[in-house]
């Protein structure tokens, strides 16, 4: 256990809420980095994601966490199940909601889940931005209140960056004095074929619509660094031949769209040119085949070595 300087905070700290509330777009705005892919999709997140916040005097170990829903295959099932595990051993929880929608039953639903947890929850009201009538916002909060003792909360933007200087001083004011556990430089646990799997899967939501988003699944099948050129090949899996054709598009014009917008941002994340080839294949029923579904989970690929 590294040590602790007086008066240096830190912590681990579970973004919840249900899907397309705007977790992702939280994260990324907290670190001050992109590391979880955010489109308009719901249950765009599948996995936890880590990012690191260090500041001289803090550090903040946050977890994106999927939408909370109804789990109805086994991935969705396995979703649910992480987000379970994101609510133990956890200093603070950011409870996050639409404020542009009016509180539902599934709102309940969602915040029911979150009463197993013995961690104080923040409640962070996002999307500000697009409610005229700030006044509809007091009976909403009134609304959450009964449903859950939150400790606090607070009036965000996380697209526009309102509230977060006011959230980031309540996160700190709350976690215990500790050390920092990772070097200043570190800003998460996923290897980077996980991070480009993950960006082509975000131009792909980005540009298909109706079942498609759901049933993609992106896998890096090999990646080779050379002084000059990372090297990724990778397979974009569907479930029927019907999606595979949208994917390609005619004459390969929508794969070859979904490939030089996944290039670019690599390049910008990764700071080194990249060449990428990407494949499309039908693996039916993938999203209830354990065995596939181990090999999505990042944690397959830490070490691996092509």
């Amino acid at each position: 256990m590294p040590e602790a300087t007086p008066g240096h905070v830190s912590g681990f700290v579970s973004i919840l809420g249900r899907p397309n509330s705007g977790k992702s777009t939280l994260l990324n705005a907290l670190v001050g980095t992109k590391l979880a892919i955010v489109t308009a999709k719901p249950q765009t997140t599948r996995a936890l994601v880590q990012g690191v916040l260090t500041l001289p005097n803090a550090q903040v170990v946050f977890l994106d966490t999927p939408g909370i829903h109804a789990p109805d295959t086994l991935l969705n099932r396995r979703m649910m199940d992480s987000i379970r595990a994101a609510l133990d051993e956890r200093d603070l929880l950011l409870f996050l909601a639409d404020a542009s929608r009016p509180f539902s039953e599934a709102d309940e639903d969602a915040v029911r889940l979150i009463a197993r947890t013995r961690a104080p929850v923040l409640l962070l009201l996002n999307k500000v931005d697009r409610v005229k009538d700030k006044s509809r916002l007091l009976p909403l909060i009134e609304s959450y209140k009964a449903a859950y003792d939150f400790i606090d909360y607070f009036p965000i933007s996380a697209l526009k960056g309102a509230g977060l200087d006011e959230l980031r001083a309540a996160i700190l004011a709350r976690l215990p004095e500790g050390p920092a556990y990772f070097p200043p430089d570190y800003l998460t646990d996923q290897p980077e074929r996980y991070l480009a799997a993950e960006l082509v899967r975000e131009k792909i939501l980005a540009v298909t619509s109706q079942e498609v988003p759901h049933s993609v699944a992106v896998l890096v099948d090999s990646w080779e660094e050379t002084p000059r050129l990372t090297r990724i090949s990778a397979t974009i899996y569907v479930e029927r031949d019907g999606q595979k054709g949208i994917l390609i598009g005619a004459k390969g014009s929508m794969l070859k769209r979904i490939g030089t917008t996944a290039r670019e941002e690599m390049e910008v994340m990764f700071g080194r040119k990249i060449f990428l080839a990407l494949y499309v294949k039908v693996q039916p029923r993938w999203r209830e085949d354990p065995a596939f579904l181990e090999q999505l989970d990042w944690h397959s690929m830490v070490g691996k070595s092509d």
